[in-house]
């Protein structure tokens, strides 16, 4: 239990820099930037599906966490949110390179996400237009007294969403603790059209420790590649955790969490087929 308690205040502490920078950010661009500035970071949006896939492929869920709450105040669209979310590797790429993993198997995994997300994020922001009025304000929202100090004011989002995030994340490492990988392994069965199904479920689980199992699997021939990229698309590590604390609309939230996971699974059964 102690090891536990310590893994899911790590993983906590992990995140606060990344979400201290992103609630600065939310309050620079809602209180402090002239309207001139806030147009030229609007028309970036038609971009964002291209940096945002690129930029989520760096290790780790930081920068998917960041991605959370600029979408949440609307300064990002759906489509870059939804790019950041497929392409987030989390802890896949360390595995890969401990594990002395072919070059070939690395970069088809993170090309595919990359090239899924990218692709993925335009159509949606192409199908769906978020209007300016659907912005809110966080400050708005917390009753926080952000005019006297943004600095103050970033500093209470951040500690509020990492007591969220722990908590949450303490209980899902006693679950998956005691969920070992071998009861997993029994579950997939390797050539079974429904695994990358199973996979994209297991990649929801806002959890480091799902990333390393569908990787480990796969690296021991218990899934196949499309299997683990079904699983790996759709883990964007703790950021769905801070999407449901901070966005208000839970119906999107779900909207999201859905097309995030068919996604995952239809491309999954694609790349098996392939």
């Amino acid at each position: 239990m102690k090891d536990i308690l310590i893994d899911a205040l790590v993983d906590s502490i992990k995140l606060l820099p990344f979400l201290f920078i992103a609630f600065l950010l939310i309050e620079l661009f809602e209180h402090k930037l002239g309207k001139k500035t806030k147009k030229a970071i609007t028309k970036t949006k038609k971009l964002g599906p291209v940096i945002g896939s690129v930029l989520g492929a760096i290790p780790q869920c930081g920068f998917s966490v960041v991605a959370t709450n600029l979408y949440v105040t609307r300064i990002i669209s759906l489509g870059t949110l939804v790019s950041i979310y497929l392409s987030t590797s989390d802890e896949m790429l360390p595995i890969l390179l401990s594990h002395n993993a072919p070059l070939k198997d690395i970069f088809t995994i993170l090309g595919f996400k990359v090239i899924i997300g990218m692709v993925v994020g335009f159509v949606i922001d192409l199908l769906i237009r978020k209007k300016d009025s659907t912005q809110f304000s966080i400050c708005e929202k917390e009753h926080c007294e952000c005019e006297e100090s943004i600095l103050k004011s970033s500093l209470i989002h951040t500690l509020k969403t990492i007591i969220f995030i722990f908590i949450v994340t303490l209980g899902l490492n006693i679950l998956i603790t005691y969920m070992s990988e071998e009861v997993l392994s029994k579950v997939f069965i390797k050539n079974s059209r429904f695994a990358p199904f199973l996979a994209s479920l297991i990649g929801l689980i806002p959890n480091c420790a799902s990333s390393i199992i569908i990787t480990e699997f796969y690296l021991n021939n218990v899934i196949t590649m499309g299997t683990c990229i079904a699983g790996l698309l759709t883990n964007s590590g703790i950021a769905i955790l801070v999407l449901f604390k901070t966005n208000k609309n839970l119906k999107e939230n779900i909207a999201i969490l859905t097309l995030i996971y068919l996604i995952g699974a239809i491309f999954g059964v694609f790349i098996n087929f392939l």
